[in-house]
């Protein structure tokens, strides 16, 4: 028996002591598993993403202002258009003006361990990252200054461990190439301070009516207590709050020996006096920038965020005190003859019904050939603001039926379902059925009215909305918000305007830009090749030593050349003939196409000579229904183009298509029938005969005549 037990005790010890290895064995995997993984990811961080996000912010602390240049087409001279300066939300400081208890505060309270690290506190980061794993609080914390700074600078403050790990390498780097003075210097001129203000100037002018030089150690705190929640401890909205954390700062500096016990309690005692004043340098009204420059600016800010890994709002700071040199792409002589009829109400299509609302009016004028954005307008009447509403690129408004080329005709055209002569019944539900549409749906002509048996070409001359419904139903709604997508480039466009609506009448959910619509209608101008609109060519730095952007435009075949004729021809015909046939210019061709919304509250016209591509909307910018005689946008777009055109010579349009004519609809005869009404009963009502049955033999259709070259 006690065999047996000391038996079973070892074999109880040898199985328990098996689980332990197994255990330990796991265990251990785990941790090297981990520390692998890590060593991998800390390597990829510093070879890979680190390179890739430059963080320079020298160019900031230049103060120089940046130069426009647009290049005169006589003499090919590079000559000044603007100068960008006095941007108001943020004034850069030189350290030698920021008052050093102003840096020791900030230190003090925020990073106590500032001058005796590289970048990264590892006793707070291990603190950090307990907290996380333990879940004792929701956010990482730990940050030094240094990595405040490039989170400021970056905007990447998403809460995971890898944007933690990417903020710890950055700093360790950025550290070996800049010391602690200028960290603090930028930090100050960077962080947030509330009230819209970015820097301790902007916050020194707003919160105390002074330079930030004459703050005192008492205002200094109160201040730097600000960047930790500007909401909280905003002074003019929770006092209390901003003056329990600046006692807090002062006494950090106390206790640090930054001040001393007399220096500390003079500094709680003082009285704080806050003024609320006007943050800033408000641009002068005389310093008004057009719409093309601003356009130019904020396409700049964008590419240049993206180029050195920094906010957009970083971006522009750069800017105004980088001293770059922008090179843009505007045709001043064009941009002059858009503002002359822009800027003068009296040239401006006049409304038959009287309305308190000023008419507005946004145009994209492209070069097909560059992509280069030659001139451009964001709104009628006299600019009188900065960065106010710019109607050309940020308005998001319904195209209408100018759509239907890009969404409907051409894509249907580029796959091989219809051809300008292929015929199709315009008629109301009574005689059509769509397969694919949503129960009930059937849109009506505007006007109302039917003509039976006709061709595509007719169709869209006429902006047949049966017809554009009946195409989509073959071509399919998601197909054709994916070519809008990728092989034109719309990004203002939803995944819900993959709908019979949005595509085929032209009303999607948020709109488009008139930017967007002049670079796709581009593509059909330029034989289905589009180049990507810019309106700069390169910005290089004060010296114009180095590159700092180079815009080469991206270039893609939007449509295959046949079909970009096709559509020419076509839209030729509409402008020549149809809805556009207002757009007809003294001595050049026209392509082109209309589009109106529900109760006329959105006017376009969109179309293109053999020189350029020129997209125009019309309308209100609180949408009311327009009364005018014709369309507006149509005027709009011929006044500004006779006047670019009136000394060009003059060029045909290349309308030279091949192609065999389909019957997708069915054949003339067939739809013929379905008109009149005299079709026949099939022969099984259960099992009706389909006209577009591929199986069904098909009559031949005699093609209309195909222009010459």
């Amino acid at each position: 028996m006690a065999k047996d037990k000391a038996a079973s005790g070892g074999e109880g010890i040898g199985t328990f002591r098996l689980i332990m290895r197994i255990l330990g064995t796991l265990i251990l995997i785990g941790i090297l598993t981990s520390l692998i993984f890590l060593c991998i990811f800390a390597d990829y961080i510093k070879t890979s993403i680190i390179p890739s996000t430059p963080l320079d912010l020298n160019d900031i602390a230049l103060k120089q202002s940046s130069i426009v240049w647009y290049q005169d087409k006589s003499s090919g001279e590079w000559k000044e258009l603007a100068i960008l300066s006095g941007e108001e939300e943020r004034i850069w400081v030189d350290r030698s003006d920021i008052p050093d208890y102003m840096k020791k505060a900030l230190v003090a309270i925020e990073d106590k361990r500032f001058y005796d690290h590289h970048g990264v506190d590892w006793i707070r980061t291990a603190g950090a990252f307990v907290n996380m794993f333990t879940g004792s609080r929701s956010t990482f914390g730990g940050s030094t200054i240094t990595q405040q700074l490039i989170k400021n600078v970056t905007h990447q403050d998403d809460i995971t461990v890898q944007r933690k790990l990417l903020e710890i390498f950055q700093a360790l780097e950025f550290e070996k190439e800049y010391d602690k003075e200028d960290i603090l210097e930028w930090y100050l001129n960077v962080v947030y301070f509330g009230q819209g203000c970015y820097g301790v100037q902007t916050a020194a002018q707003t919160y105390f009516g002074k330079d930030v030089s004459e703050l005192s150690l008492a205002e200094s705190a109160a201040i730097v207590g600000i960047t930790n929640l500007p909401t909280k401890y905003d002074p003019f909205q929770n006092p209390e709050y901003n003056k329990e954390r600046q006692e807090d700062i002062l006494q950090q500096m106390y206790l640090q020996g930054y001040i001393s016990k007399k220096e500390y309690k003079e500094a709680v005692a003082e009285e704080l006096d806050f003024v609320h004043s006007a943050s800033g340098e408000s641009e002068s009204s005389d310093n008004v920038y057009s719409y093309y420059v601003e356009t130019v600016v904020n396409d700049v800010v964008k590419d240049l965020a993206e180029e050195k890994g920094v906010s957009e709002k970083i971006a522009k700071t750069l800017i105004y005190n980088g001293g770059y040199h922008i090179y843009c792409c505007i045709d001043v002589d064009i941009q002059s003859k858009v503002d002359s009829i822009y800027t003068d109400m009296t040239k401006l299509p006049q409304p038959t019904v009287a309305t308190d609302s000023q008419l507005q009016s946004a145009i994209v004028i492209i070069d097909q050939y560059t992509g280069n954005i030659v001139a451009l307008s964001g709104g009628t009447g006299e600019k009188d603001i900065n960065f106010g509403f710019n109607r050309a690129t940020d308005a998001l408004r319904p195209p209408g039926s100018s759509i239907k080329p890009l969404a409907v005709y051409g894509p249907a055209v580029e796959y091989g379902l219809i051809t300008p002569s292929t015929w199709v019944l315009d008629a109301d539900e009574t005689k059509v059925t769509l397969a694919k549409a949503p129960e009930g749906w059937y849109p009506k002509n505007s006007p109302n009215q039917y003509d039976g048996v006709i061709t595509i070409a007719t169709a869209l001359q006429q902006s047949k909305n049966t017809v554009s419904a009946q195409i989509m139903d073959k071509l399919t709604p998601a197909a054709s918000l994916d070519f809008l997508r990728n092989r034109l480039n719309f990004t203002s466009l939803i995944d819900a305007d993959a709908d019979y609506a949005a595509m085929a009448l032209g009303q999607p959910h948020h709109g488009v830009t008139v930017r967007e619509m002049a670079q796709a209608y581009s593509a059909l101008a330029n034989d289905g090749v589009m180049y990507e609109s810019r309106t700069y060519l390169k910005v290089t730095n004060a010296d114009g030593t180095e590159v700092i952007l180079d815009n080469e435009p991206e270039v893609q075949t939007a449509f295959s050349s046949n079909t970009a004729r096709v559509m020419t021809y076509m839209l030729n015909n509409a402008a020549t003939n149809g809805t556009g046939s207002s757009s007809r210019l003294s001595n050049m061709p026209v392509a082109g196409k209309t589009g109106t919304t529900s109760a006329n509250k959105d006017r376009w016209f969109c179309g293109y000579t053999p020189y350029y591509t020129c997209a125009v909307w019309t309308g209100y910018d609180t949408p009311e229904t327009m009364h005018f005689y014709g369309n507006p946008a149509v005027t709009v777009w011929h006044d500004v183009m006779e006047l670019i055109h009136a000394d060009l010579p003059y060029k045909d349009f290349d309308m030279s298509y091949g192609g065999s004519p389909t019957n997708l609809f069915g054949t003339q005869e067939e739809l013929t029938e379905i008109w009149e009404g005299t079709e026949e009963e099939p022969e099984d009502p259960d099992n009706p005969v389909d006209p577009t049955d591929p199986a069904k033999p098909e009559d031949p259709v005699t093609p209309s005549p195909t222009p010459a070259a």
